[in-house]
């Protein structure tokens, strides 16, 4: 965030403070993708890894009859912790992640009540999201991010609906039925089969 405090003093001669800003959130969107290189794996153990409870505990608790339901529908899989871990974990393998950040950001957005939070939590959404450059940019169309830019004149719950549902749409026909082939989601299965046996 830009502040005040700072003047043009604090930059190396010759840097604009804005250009700086912006190489700055480059090069931190760049160390997270860089980041997730040495992490790049298809493996039940990454899905572990983020589980949102003990891992153990977790994989104890995922039936196969869930594990088998997330391939019934994406928006299945969604309305599950798991399922959505899962997924995540995956999209890390491929670099995608900000796809599903961005949806369940939405989602979250929705939820806001006051007016006040809500054109901050907006503008934090498309700043991170949706412009040009952003440090999580979603693979959007010119004019969804253009009608969705035109949304931020006055935010509303809705301002993010059209983006939200191309990424959701490609996440569905793209990386879903990736998911559902992939190692990481098969080995899953088979381990939650081979608990009952």
């Amino acid at each position: 965030m830009w502040s005040a405090t700072r003047n043009l003093s604090d930059y190396p001669a010759g840097k604009d403070p804005q250009a700086t800003r912006t190489g700055q959130r480059r090069n931190k969107g760049m160390r997270t993708r860089l980041g997730c290189l040495s992490h790049k794996s298809d493996s039940c153990s990454d899905f572990t890894a983020i589980l949102p409870d003990k891992p153990n505990r977790a994989l104890k608790r995922l039936s196969t009859e869930e594990a088998t339901r997330w391939a019934d529908s994406f928006d299945v899989l969604l309305s599950h912790k798991y399922g959505v871990a899962a997924f995540r974990a995956f999209l890390k393998t491929e670099f995608s992640e900000e796809n599903l950040e961005f949806w369940l950001a939405c989602e979250e957005f929705k939820k806001t009540r006051s007016t006040a939070k809500l054109v901050s939590k907006a503008h934090r959404i498309f700043e991170e999201f949706v412009d040009v450059q952003a440090p999580r940019e979603v693979n959007i169309d010119f004019q969804t991010r253009e009608a969705t830019r035109k949304n931020m004149q006055e935010p509303s719950l809705t301002c993010f609906d059209q983006a939200q549902g191309k990424v959701h749409s490609l996440m569905e026909k793209d990386s879903y039925p990736r998911f559902l082939r992939s190692k990481m989601y098969l080995d899953l299965l088979s381990q939650s089969q081979r608990r009952l046996s």
